[in-house]
Formats: C-alpha cells, sequence, structure tokens
C-alpha cells in the first residue's frame, strides 16, 4: 500500500514511523513533513490545510489511504472531499469533527447522552460570561468554542480575569472567529488521563491511556502549551475506571453520533478529568494526541495500518490490539520562549547519538533541514521517548536521551511522569494496556 500522512509534527512523525513498520506498506508520503519524517518518508510540499492540492496529489500517487493529523483539515471537511472522490482516508467527517471543532456542540451532545462533564454555559457576550461565571464558584474555565491551537483555554479566579478574557476573546477577536462564542465551565478538580479510541462508527476499540503534561514549567507551572511531555500507562486509569469511561462516555458519545445521521470514525481521543465523583469529560479532540501519541504508539504491537483500516468498515468486529508491557516517557524540547515568541533555525545536535541509545525513539516536531544540517523550526521541536520496564526506567532512559541533544536556548521540563512515579508499584492502581 501506498499510504499518505498529512502534517509536520511530532504526532505525524509517530504515525509515519508506526504505519512504516506495517508489512502492507509500500511507500509513504508526508505532506508537508519535517526533518524526521523525511528520513522514513517522502515529503511533498503540500500544506495541511490544502485540501485540494492534497486530493490532487493522492489521485496522482494512487494513495490507498491518507492519514490526518491536524484537527483543521479534518474540520475543514477533508474526509468527505476524499470520500466523495473514491479515496480511503482515516479520521471523521466535517460534522463529525464538530466534537472538536465547536466545544458548544460537544456539550450538546454529551447533554443528550447524560454524559458526566463540567456545568457550563455557552455565552456570545462579554455580559453574558460575566453573569454565567457569576452563577459559578471561582475560579471558572473559559473555553473558545472554535479551534485555537490549544490555547483557547483559559482558567480565572475573579471576575475582572472574566471580563479581560472574555473581552479579549470576543471583542478584540484573540482568536478570530473561534472565540465568537465562549463557553464557561466550572472549574474540575482531580488529575487527568487521555483516552483514545478507534472506532468505526459502531464499535470501539481503545488504545492504552497515557497522561500528558500541558503546563510549560515543572510542577505544573506557567501558561498551557500544546503539551510537554506524556506518558503510557496512566497508572491513575485503573481497568474499572475505562470500563466506566468506555459505558458512560465514549460510548454513548459514538451512539449519540450515529442517531445523528454523522457516525463518527477513526480515532476520538477524551480528555478526561478523574474527580472524586468520578471520570468527567474535559474535551473531544478528534484526532491523535500531542504527545500523547508518541508515548501510545512506541507501545503498540502489531500493525497500526491494519487497525485504521477497521475504522473503514462499518460492519467489521472489533480488531484486537495488544501492548508492550513496558512503559513509555516522552520529553518535549521546546524552543526557548515557547508558547510565546520564540527563535527558529537553531542548529540541534546530538540526534544520533540520542536515538543510539537502548529503548530510544526520538521523533521530531518543529525542526528542518538546512546547509547547516537539522534546525529549529517550532515552537515544539522534539519529543524524546524512552522504553522502560517500570516508568521511573522508562523516564530516566527519556532524559538520558534528552540529555545527549543540544539546541541553542532549548528548554524541556525535567519532572515529566511525576505522578505516574508516585502513584506506580501501587497495587490498587493496576495501569490499564499491560
Amino acid at each position: 500500500m501506498k499510504i499518505l500522512v498529512v502534517g509536520s509534527g511530532g504526532r505525524e512523525h509517530a504515525l509515519v514511523w508506526k504505519i512504516a513498520q506495517s508489512k502492507r506498506v509500500t511507500k509513504v508520503y508526508g505532506a508537508p513533513g519535517n526533518a524526521g519524517i523525511a528520513a522514513q518518508a517522502e515529503c511533498v510540499a503540500i500544506k495541511a490545510d490544502d485540501i485540494e492540492g492534497l486530493l490532487r496529489f493522492a489521485k496522482e500517487k494512487a494513495i490507498e489511504l491518507t492519514v490526518v493529523g491536524p484537527e483543521a483539515a479534518l474540520a475543514a471537511g477533508i474526509t468527505d472531499r476524499f470520500r466523495a472522490a473514491g479515496l480511503k482516508i482515516f479520521g471523521p467527517s466535517r460534522e463529525a469533527a464538530r466534537l472538536e471543532a465547536s466545544k458548544a456542540f460537544a456539550k450538546e451532545v454529551m447533554s443528550a447522552k447524560s454524559v458526566p462533564t463540567a456545568h457550563s454555559a455557552t455565552c456570545q457576550s462579554v455580559q453574558a460570561v460575566l453573569s454565567a461565571a457569576r452563577r459559578m464558584s471561582f475560579p471558572v474555565v473559559l473555553k473558545a468554542d472554535g479551534l485555537a491551537a490549544g490555547k483557547g483555554v483559559v482558567i480565572c479566579d475573579s471576575e475582572q480575569s472574566v471580563r479581560a478574557t472574555a473581552a479579549e476573546m470576543i471583542e478584540e477577536r484573540l482568536f478570530g472567529d473561534s472565540g465568537r462564542t465562549v463557553v464557561v465551565e466550572e472549574f474540575l478538580e482531580g488529575e487527568e488521563a487521555s483516552i483514545l479510541v478507534l472506532t468505526n462508527g459502531r464499535d470501539v476499540v481503545p488504545l492504552a491511556a497515557s497522561q500528558d503534561h500541558k503546563r510549560v514549567f515543572d510542577k505544573d507551572g506557567g501558561p498551557n502549551t500544546g503539551g510537554m511531555g506524556a506518558y503510557s500507562p496512566a497508572p491513575v486509569v485503573t481497568d474499572a475506571l475505562m470500563e466506566k469511561v468506555m459505558t458512560t462516555v465514549v460510548g454513548p458519545v459514538i451512539d449519540e453520533m450515529a442517531r445523528r445521521g454523522t457516525p463518527y470514525t477513526g480515532v476520538l481521543y477524551a480528555g478526561i478529568m478523574i474527580t472524586e465523583q468520578g471520570p468527567k469529560v474535559l474535551e473531544f479532540n478528534v484526532r491523535f494526541g500531542d504527545p500523547e501519541t508518541q508515548a501510545v504508539l512506541p507501545r503498540l504491537k502489531g500493525d497500526l495500518v491494519e487497525a485504521m483500516l477497521w475504522t473503514l468498515e462499518p460492519d467489521a468486529a472489533p480488531i484486537p490490539l495488544s501492548w508492550d508491557k513496558r512503559a513509555a516517557v516522552c520529553v518535549v524540547m521546546a524552543s526557548g520562549g515557547y508558547p510565546g515568541l520564540y527563535e527558529k533555525g537553531k542548529v540541534i545536535e546530538g540526534l544520533d547519538e540520542a536515538a543510539a541509545l537502548p529503548g530510544v525513539v526520538v521523533f521530531h516536531a518543529g525542526t528542518k533541514r538546512s546547509a547547516e544540517g537539522v534546525v529549529t523550526d517550532g515552537g515544539r521541536v522534539l519529543g524524546v521517548t524512552g522504553l522502560g520496564e517500570t516508568i521511573k526506567k522508562a523516564i530516566d532512559t527519556a532524559y538520558a536521551a534528552a540529555g545527549k541533544i543540544r539546541f541553542e536556548k532549548a528548554h524541556y521540563r525535567r519532572d515529566i511522569g511525576w505522578r505516574a512515579v508516585r502513584l506506580e508499584g501501587s497495587a490498587s492502581h493496576a495501569a490499564n494496556g499491560l
């Protein structure tokens, strides 16, 4: 098979890396790809949001399966366009992708099936946001309704903060049209987990649980980012909790989308807060998580392509997945200043040295090749993944590899996986996916 992977981040490199291992695959293309993807696939200069350009390329090269990484392309209807042309593509339709593209829509779907989530209000004016916040206890959470590259969620601890944030989103259009509508939510306390599943619109196959670290600094300090690291399995996700998420969250949502005539296929990511009252949904993503994918896929045994093809068959029996018993930890190396302003073009050294360590895979995100070698080309630059018999050993492996990589103003957290270390070894926290 010839496969096209759309996107240029660490998630897409992990997908290319795993897809290339399939015995069914003869050729992998990356559009537009990055320096790491270029080592395992042929990169083509087509942007991820150029749907017509991607379609022309897929027809020209007789691509047999297209795999979409970024959410924006899915929200723009890339799968509808490809399917109308008779091409196979992995991912949900434009209407189904609204589960991520519109937080208000996701709340509507959850309400229809009584899926546990934070109490919320959907608002379109600063005054409405203030009124909703006053009916809740501080802190409250303000979320831009549409896609905002992981930056449209703000925790507000006062009316002043609510007013200022709402004004930025609604009036100043900090996130463009994505902030025209704002969802105000109660603040949920607990521990987060990332639950990803594959689905053909009827049945669901869960992937191994994971947990990411969104804050830029150690001890969960500083602003939210796209993710500074992740690990799998997540010891906080017991078998019982995973089953509850399947029966109270994932199953009902898949059923509701089918009832609406817009069946959901591909991968669904449920961001879960594990509260004292049980698991509650924070958000849905309609694609693989980043950096969760860089921690989950290295543990997946077997053929990812076969599993992806299953999602295109609504009447097929669920495909079994098996997992490496080792843990995986991904440490994201970022440009200094991220998620704010940062510089590009910094030469990266030590990549081969790091990748040569046993149990290490280095996934590229914001990188490109230049006359000087591989250089930085984004905020999140690399995802350094280490495997180990325990979370602690996986952490040690990942950090040993990260320590061999150098570029000017490189920044990474030094505490990825700390929650798992705290729980690891406790019989009452048996990890899912082992």
